[in-house]
This record gives structure tokens, sequence and C-alpha cells, in this order.
């Protein structure tokens, strides 16, 4: 783990760190809710408590005023009806009494004024009482009635204002002077509450606290659970925009969630930079041996050329290649190779500068850059390593083992001036470490060093067509005689920037660097893959198969098994030998031929009449059709020896009941010749040129060179 994850305190471990808990004993978020909603809870009722004082006031002020006003005007009328009668002061003084008498827990008293006491004189004792109350000598001179309420009691005090009307009995009063007031008090309990306005009230209350609860837990919320909320998200932005693991969430608030859930996110960065680490560890080095992998070793490969190439500097490439590996995983089981290449991998490190590069390829190849190294240095490292290697024995459980390889050593600019021609010179030296029977140091001789190389680069070509699925399978048709589509010959082809590069290009680089087998395959499903395509077609098809893949019975059954899979009657398959293929294992090939009968495929024996033992195959080999060497067909119309060989061909294998099939046709003449010998089939130019497979073959006779 690099530094940054160890700085960091966490374990990449899917457990959470025990000093994480110890660290913060922050509040739960389901305690601060309660907490908080207890607390706003209380501040509301303080609120509610005080508003309510200030509230119920002015209420009972309100509804006080305007009772009291309402009272000491029915006083009013009632007084102004007795007075208006004539009657006497006494008898006044009686009805304010039998006022107080009718509602007892009111007391009314009428208090005179200036313009009434000038007329009518004062009632005895009541000055006394008036100059000694500061609130009626205010009403007497504002004229403006006055409310006083206390924790019991209510007071009104309502002025008598003189109007036009009173002028009648008190004809010295002015209208605006202040014939008296009307004091009354009464207890708060008698004060008469409006439903509705207890209603409005409740209401008002319930919204106010509402309101003040739902802004407070905002707010709260917002401070302590929002805020690091959002700082966090605006964190895992940053993180998604940059792609920079090294970013780390900070810790705020004190909610226990809220601060676990930064842990964890932190937590998290540094298991994901783990992975990141590691996976770029995997992506440039080998898992098994610590070396570098081949794409990174190609990387450096790429930079030493570039490096060499700016200073005008050499440097060497070793290849390696453990003879005989596949021997000690055979016999030891392959943790023991495993064991066995990670000693290797050690050995080497063990033996090379800490400026050269070293990478495992693949499986028991290595390989070496030398930077700044002549090949003669190069050459003599790779001797080194050699003796080395056959000299140690490598300590493993329960045995010793020793081994050996075959090392290629190459120059730059000397064997390559690039990357490609590097590599395509490396894998010659080891082919020729190989070819010279292992253990040894190979390097490229000036004159062979065209020649192999030629065919690498052609066996990278085909890889790499094989790689994109660039294999084409073309398809010439093989024609009745004397007329009629019987079947197609499968032809390989490889597309190139829009042309196709025929087998004669390649072939030859896939017999000698062993790419037959898997050309073969690949040509294989692409012609089934024509017959799936175009099912009205009942055509059969001609596959050409080499000595490698004939040698190969697990090959030809996975070939067998695909076209099942695919629905292709095995009587539509033909496999082609030819002389040569056939000559080194006929035993085992007449029993794979005989094998492959009783599921419906058929034979044929290509370029019959190539070779002095053609005719000793069809004593041995059940094949089922015969192709005529193209080189006897081409010349029959002009050449009386060649109509004698192919005639003779014909005869023997219609009496041996094969069928034949002549090659190179491409004249009407020899096609008219060819009925005459009894041909069964026939193929060239004249009916058709390979076409590719994707395409609908229409049969037809054309003239020599036209395509069908």
């Amino acid at each position: 783990m690099n530094r940054n994850l160890q700085d960091s305190g966490y374990k990449a471990n899917g457990k959470m760190p025990q000093n994480i808990k110890k660290r913060f004993k922050g509040m739960p978020l389901l305690h601060f809710i309660l907490l908080l909603s207890v607390g706003y809870l209380f501040i509301s009722l303080i609120v509610i408590f005080l508003i309510s004082s200030n509230v119920k006031q002015k209420a009972i002020e309100d509804l006080s005023r305007e009772d009291a006003r309402q009272t000491a005007e029915l006083i009013f009328q009632s007084l102004y009806s007795v007075m208006s009668d004539g009657w006497n002061k006494k008898e006044i003084l009686a009805t304010i009494e039998r006022l107080n008498k009718a509602a007892p827990r009111m007391e009314i008293m009428a208090f005179r004024g200036q313009p009434v006491i000038k007329e009518y004189g004062d009632i005895p004792g009541e000055a006394e009482i008036r100059e000694a109350d500061p609130l009626i000598q205010q009403a007497l001179n504002s004229g403006k009635e006055i409310l006083k309420t206390g924790s019991s009691e209510i007071r009104y005090i309502y002025p008598v204002i003189v109007s036009e009307e009173c002028t009648r009995c008190h004809e010295e009063a002015q209208p605006g002077d202040i014939n008296g007031v009307i004091d009354i008090r009464y207890p708060i309990e008698n004060l008469k509450i409006s439903l509705s306005l207890i209603i409005n009230i409740m209401l008002g209350y319930f919204i106010l606290i509402m309101a003040l609860l739902f802004v407070g837990l905002f707010f709260k919320l917002k401070a302590f659970v929002v805020k690091p909320i959002t700082t966090l998200a605006a964190i895992m932005g940053e993180i998604t925009h940059s792609a920079d693991l090294s970013k780390r969430a900070r810790h705020g608030g004190w909610i226990r969630e809220v601060h676990h859930l930064t842990d964890y996110f932190n937590r998290m960065l540094v298991t994901l930079q783990d992975f990141q680490y590691r996976l770029e560890e995997l992506s440039v080095r080998d898992p098994l041996t610590g070396l570098y992998n081949r794409r990174k070793f190609e990387q450096l490969l790429d930079y030493e050329v570039d490096r060499a190439t700016r200073h005008c500097r050499s440097f060497c490439l070793i290849m390696i290649d453990l003879d005989n590996f596949k021997h000690i995983n055979d016999t030891y089981g392959h943790p023991i190779g495993d064991m066995a290449l990670q000693k290797l991998a050690l050995l080497l490190k063990g033996q090379t500068r800490k400026s050269d590069v070293i990478a495992r390829l693949g499986g028991d190849e290595f390989a070496i850059i030398l930077p700044e190294t002549d090949f003669d240095h190069g050459f003599s490292s790779a001797e080194k390593l050699r003796n080395i290697l056959v000299n140690s024995a490598l300590e493993l459980p329960d045995c010793k083992i020793r081994i050996s390889g075959s090392f290629g050593v190459v120059s730059y600019p000397q064997n390559g001036d690039g990357v490609e021609n590097l590599n395509i010179a490396m894998d010659v030296a080891m082919y020729k470490a190989k070819r010279s029977g292992k253990n040894c140091v190979a390097v490229l001789g000036e004159n062979e060093n065209c020649a192999e190389m030629e065919i690498f680069k052609k066996g990278e070509f085909l890889r790499l067509a094989m790689e994109e699925d660039r294999i084409a399978a073309f398809l010439q048709p093989i024609v009745s005689i004397p007329g009629g589509l019987h079947a197609y010959e499968v032809l390989a082809r490889i597309e190139e920037k829009g042309k196709y590069i025929t087998a004669n290009e390649f072939i030859h680089a896939a017999e000698e660097l062993g790419l037959t087998v898997e050309l073969d395959k690949e040509v294989f499903r692409k012609g089934i893959e024509y017959l799936v395509i175009h099912p009205v077609e009942k055509t059969k098809l001609f596959f050409n198969l080499a000595s490698r893949t004939l040698a190969n019975e697990e090959t030809i059954r996975e070939m067998v098994a695909f076209a099942n899979k695919m629905e292709i009657p095995p009587d539509r398959i033909v496999f082609e030998i030819t002389e040569r293929e056939a000559l080194p294992r006929i035993s085992e090939l007449s029993h794979l031929i005989d094998e492959l009968h009783e599921l419906g495929i058929e034979f044929a024996l290509d370029d019959f009449g190539s070779g002095f033992s053609s005719f000793l195959y069809l004593k041995y080999l059940s094949v089922d059709y015969v192709k005529i060497e193209g080189s006897f067909v081409r010349q029959i119309a002009v050449d009386r020896r060649d109509r004698i060989m192919v005639e003779h061909i014909a005869s023997i294998a219609n009496q041996f009941g094969i069928k034949t099939i002549a090659e190179m046709v491409e004249d009407e003449e020899t096609h008219a010749l060819l009925q005459t010998y009894g041909i069964n089939y026939a193929q060239g130019y004249y009916y058709g040129h390979p076409r590719p497979g994707t395409m609908n073959h229409q049969h037809r006779k054309s003239s020599q060179g036209e395509a069908v």
C-alpha cells in the first residue's frame, strides 16, 4: 500500500476501525431531533406565556371597554329618563341605588360636573370623593372615557357630554360641556367573552407556534445536518469530476450519524485508492512473479527505442524461453511450477542491473531490456544468465529442480529500428535457439536475418488478422460434369484495407510458426456460418486441412461438434488432405477417416498425381474423391501425355468407386474433353473465381478469367 494509504489511518479490510467509534462521542440524530423538538416546545411555551399575558390584557381592555360603554350608556339613559321627568336629587340617588342592588357585583356611581353643580348644587359628600379621585378629575377635565383594568376589577369612567337636547333643562350649559361622569366598577368574571374572539386567538397562537417551531427546526437541521451532508456531496462531486481519490471529507457538526457517514466515506476512498493502486499494479505487473507484464514491457520498449534514437545509443534485448517447462508442471504439479517461476524471477533480478527491465511475457517466456548496452555485452550477459540457470538448483518444497532455457539476443538498431521489428527479431532469434537444440544463446546472422524475419512478419500479420476477425472464407464452385453446382471449395483469405490477400502469401509462415491449426479452425467456422446463412443451398463444402490439424484429433472433433451445434448435417462436409499430409501417418489417418465416415463426413485426396505414391493411397485410404492435379488438367487440350494421365487416373478411380474432380479447368475445350474421360466433377476459372462466402453465388458458365 502506498504512503497515502498508510498515512490515512484506515484499513481497507471491510470493517470500521475501532478508533472511529472511540474517537467521537457525538449525539445520535434521533436524540438530536428529540432534544431539538423538546427545546423548541419549551421555548414556544415561554413565548406563548409572555405573549398571552399581553394579549389577555388587551383582550380584557377591548372587551371591557365595549361592555362598560354599553352599561354606562344604559345607566345614563335610565338617569336621563328620571331627570327628564323632573325627579329630584333624592330620586336620582335612589335610582342609582336600585341599579347597584340589581347588579350586586357591580358598583355604579354618578358624579356631577361644574355646569350641573352651578345650576342645581352639589350632592353632599360627593365633592370629597370627586376631588380625591384623579381619574374622575381627568374624565371631567378631558371629556374622554377612561378604562382601567386590574387583576380582578374593571373600572370604566363614562363622561356625560352636553348635547342640544340637554340645554333645554340645563340652560347655562353649552353643547360639549361635561355635565358629569358615570363611574362603573365590576369584576373581570362578569366580562362577556366572545366565542369568535377566543377561536381567533387560539388559531393565531397555533399558527404562530407552528411558524416559530418550523423556522427553528429548519435552521437547526440546516446547520447540523444539511450543511455537513451538502459539504460531503460537494466533495463527492469534486472527486467524481477530477477522479482524485486523495481528497478527504472534513468532519463537521456533532451529529453522530453525520460524523460516521463522513468517516465511512473517507474509509471508502481509502479502499478505492487501495484498489486503484492494486489495479495499476496488476495492469503493469505479472501477479505471480511481480515482474513487468507484456503490456508494460511493450511500453518500456517503445520508450527505450525513443530514448536510444534521441541520444544515438544502442541497447540489447534478451528473450528467454524455458526448455521443457511443461514437464515440470506435469511431473510436480502447477503449484510447484509457479514456485519455480517465482524463484527464477528472483534469480534474474539478482543477476541484472537496477536499470535493466525484466518482464514475464507469458507462460515460461521472459524478456530483458539492457539499456545502453552494445551487442557484445548483451551476448555475454545472455550467456552468463544461461550458465547460471543451468548450474543453479531451484530450492522448492521437497525437491530441487534444475531448468534450462533457450536465449535469443537482438540489438538496436542492428536487428531492428522499431518496436515491431525488434519483437519480430526476438521471435526469430528464439525460433533459431529452439531449432538449434535448446539451452543455447542464438543471435541473428546477416544472411538469415531477412528471410527469417519475413516469415515472422507474416506470422504476426496472420495472428493479428485472426485476433481482429479479418480471416475470410472464399468459395470456389465445384460443378458436376456436364453441368450443375455440386459443392464449394473453401479458401482462406485475409482482408487488408479493403483488399483480400490469398493464402499463397501467408500459408508458408503459418506452417513454419505452427499457426495452421487455428487458421483451419477459423476457416471452418466461417464456412459453416455460410451454410447457416444460406439454408436453401444444399451444396457441400470442401475444407483443406493441414498436417498439424489432421494430427490433432481433438481439433477435428471440435470442428465436428461446432457443425452439429450449428445444425449442419455432416454429409455436407468434405475434408481435403494432400499426399504430403497423408504420408507420415497413413495408418492413424486411415482410422480417423473410418471414424468420421460413420458420421457422414467425406474425404478428398487433393493434388492427386503429384507424387510417385499416389495410387498407393487409394489402397489404404478410404477417400470419397480424388482431385486430379491441375498441372495435368490445364494442358490436356494440347498435350497428349497429360490426356493419358488424366484418362488413366479417372479410369482407376472409377474402378475403385471413387469420384474424380478435375482442377484448374480454364476453357471450354478442356471442359468438353473431361466429359469423354468420365470425370465426375471439375473446378477452375471456367466455372467461377473464388468469391467471399458472405455473397450469394449463382453458378453459370463463363469465359476464361470471368468470375461467376
